[in-house]
Protein backbone atom coordinates (compact mmCIF):
# COMPACT_ATOMS: atom_id res chain seq x y z
CA UNK A 1 0.00 0.00 0.00
CA UNK A 2 2.93 2.75 0.71
CA UNK A 3 3.76 2.52 -3.02
CA UNK A 4 0.55 3.52 -3.87
CA UNK A 5 0.33 6.25 -1.22
CA UNK A 6 3.97 7.73 -1.80
CA UNK A 7 3.88 7.57 -5.49
CA UNK A 8 4.68 11.20 -6.70
CA UNK A 9 2.56 10.72 -9.63
CA UNK A 10 -0.30 8.98 -8.09
CA UNK A 11 -3.75 9.86 -6.37
CA UNK A 12 -1.18 12.30 -4.79
CA UNK A 13 -4.29 14.03 -2.33
CA UNK A 14 -5.47 10.63 -0.96
CA UNK A 15 -4.94 9.86 3.23
CA UNK A 16 -3.89 7.09 4.83
CA UNK A 17 -7.42 6.19 6.03
CA UNK A 18 -8.59 6.85 2.28
CA UNK A 19 -6.47 4.09 0.93
CA UNK A 20 -6.90 1.64 3.80
CA UNK A 21 -10.93 2.19 2.38
CA UNK A 22 -9.80 1.72 -1.29
CA UNK A 23 -8.28 -1.41 -0.57
CA UNK A 24 -10.48 -3.17 1.21
CA UNK A 25 -13.09 -2.46 -1.82
CA UNK A 26 -10.80 -2.97 -4.66
CA UNK A 27 -10.41 -6.45 -6.33
CA UNK A 28 -6.22 -7.18 -6.75
CA UNK A 29 -5.52 -8.48 -10.49
CA UNK A 30 -2.68 -9.58 -12.15
CA UNK A 31 -1.11 -9.11 -15.41
CA UNK A 32 1.90 -10.77 -17.48
CA UNK A 33 4.19 -8.92 -19.58
CA UNK A 34 2.30 -8.16 -22.61
CA UNK A 35 -0.97 -8.75 -21.30
CA UNK A 36 -3.55 -5.48 -22.18
CA UNK A 37 -4.58 -4.01 -19.11
CA UNK A 38 -6.77 -1.81 -20.78
CA UNK A 39 -8.21 -2.05 -24.52
CA UNK A 40 -8.73 0.68 -26.96
CA UNK A 41 -11.78 0.99 -27.78
CA UNK A 42 -13.22 -1.12 -24.77
CA UNK A 43 -14.62 0.02 -21.89
CA UNK A 44 -13.51 -0.39 -18.52
CA UNK A 45 -15.97 0.49 -16.21
CA UNK A 46 -13.25 1.53 -13.41
CA UNK A 47 -9.88 2.39 -12.67
CA UNK A 48 -6.80 0.42 -12.20
CA UNK A 49 -3.90 1.41 -9.89
CA UNK A 50 -0.47 -0.43 -10.61
CA UNK A 51 0.69 -2.10 -7.10
CA UNK A 52 3.80 -3.11 -8.81
CA UNK A 53 5.79 -3.86 -12.05
CA UNK A 54 5.21 -1.41 -15.12
CA UNK A 55 2.87 -0.91 -18.38
CA UNK A 56 3.02 1.02 -21.72
CA UNK A 57 0.33 3.20 -22.75
CA UNK A 58 0.48 3.18 -26.75
CA UNK A 59 -1.07 6.03 -28.20
CA UNK A 60 -1.56 6.35 -31.90
CA UNK A 61 0.93 8.37 -33.49
CA UNK A 62 3.63 8.58 -30.81
CA UNK A 63 6.66 6.41 -31.45
CA UNK A 64 7.64 6.28 -27.61
CA UNK A 65 5.18 5.10 -25.43
CA UNK A 66 4.86 7.03 -22.04
CA UNK A 67 5.25 3.91 -19.04
CA UNK A 68 3.39 4.05 -16.07
CA UNK A 69 5.13 2.87 -12.90
CA UNK A 70 3.62 1.19 -10.09
CA UNK A 71 1.63 3.75 -7.84
CA UNK A 72 -0.05 5.19 -11.09
CA UNK A 73 -3.64 4.87 -11.95
CA UNK A 74 -4.84 4.03 -15.59
CA UNK A 75 -8.14 4.45 -17.06
CA UNK A 76 -9.09 7.70 -15.29
CA UNK A 77 -10.18 8.87 -18.52
CA UNK A 78 -12.53 6.27 -18.88
CA UNK A 79 -14.01 6.67 -15.90
CA UNK A 80 -14.55 10.40 -15.82
CA UNK A 81 -16.60 10.39 -19.11
CA UNK A 82 -17.95 7.10 -19.47
CA UNK A 83 -16.82 6.12 -22.82
CA UNK A 84 -14.78 4.08 -24.50
CA UNK A 85 -10.83 3.72 -24.11
CA UNK A 86 -8.51 6.21 -25.29
CA UNK A 87 -5.21 4.20 -25.29
CA UNK A 88 -4.19 0.64 -24.65
CA UNK A 89 -2.53 0.00 -21.78
CA UNK A 90 -0.10 -3.15 -21.84
CA UNK A 91 1.77 -4.81 -18.93
CA UNK A 92 5.50 -4.14 -19.59
CA UNK A 93 6.73 -6.71 -16.78
CA UNK A 94 4.25 -8.33 -14.62
CA UNK A 95 1.87 -6.24 -13.01
CA UNK A 96 -0.42 -6.46 -9.81
CA UNK A 97 -3.21 -4.16 -9.46
CA UNK A 98 -6.23 -2.65 -7.69
CA UNK A 99 -9.26 -2.43 -9.97
CA UNK A 100 -12.30 -0.43 -8.34
CA UNK A 101 -15.60 -0.79 -10.82
CA UNK A 102 -17.73 2.96 -10.79
CA UNK A 103 -20.86 1.60 -8.28
CA UNK A 104 -17.76 0.39 -5.72
CA UNK A 105 -16.16 3.75 -5.78
CA UNK A 106 -19.67 5.71 -6.10
CA UNK A 107 -20.37 3.66 -2.63
CA UNK A 108 -17.18 4.71 -1.08
CA UNK A 109 -17.85 8.85 -2.27
CA UNK A 110 -21.50 8.71 -1.36
CA UNK A 111 -20.50 7.03 2.87
CA UNK A 112 -17.17 9.42 2.70
CA UNK A 113 -17.70 12.66 0.25
CA UNK A 114 -14.09 14.10 1.17
CA UNK A 115 -12.64 10.82 -0.18
CA UNK A 116 -14.61 11.76 -3.11
CA UNK A 117 -13.33 14.82 -3.29
CA UNK A 118 -9.91 14.22 -2.67
CA UNK A 119 -9.68 11.36 -5.16
CA UNK A 120 -11.23 13.56 -8.29
CA UNK A 121 -8.63 16.20 -7.48
CA UNK A 122 -5.81 13.69 -7.54
CA UNK A 123 -6.95 12.44 -10.96
CA UNK A 124 -7.58 16.09 -12.68
CA UNK A 125 -3.69 16.79 -11.34
CA UNK A 126 -2.80 13.74 -12.26
CA UNK A 127 -3.83 14.08 -15.65
CA UNK A 128 -2.72 17.67 -16.07
CA UNK A 129 0.53 15.81 -15.22
CA UNK A 130 -0.29 13.64 -17.97
CA UNK A 131 -0.62 16.20 -20.23
CA UNK A 132 1.94 18.63 -19.53
CA UNK A 133 4.43 15.80 -20.11
CA UNK A 134 3.17 14.98 -23.34
CA UNK A 135 3.23 18.33 -24.90
CA UNK A 136 6.78 18.72 -23.79
CA UNK A 137 7.57 15.45 -25.13
CA UNK A 138 5.94 16.68 -28.67
CA UNK A 139 8.35 20.16 -28.33
CA UNK A 140 11.56 17.55 -28.69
Amino acid sequence: MSVLSSAKNGLVYLTANDWTLIADKAQRMKFKAGDAIIQQGKRTHGIFLLLSGSATVNIPGHEIPPALQAGEACGEISFLDEQPATVTVKAKVDVEAYYLDRATLQSLFELFPHLGSRFYHSLAVGLSRRLRDQIARQGK
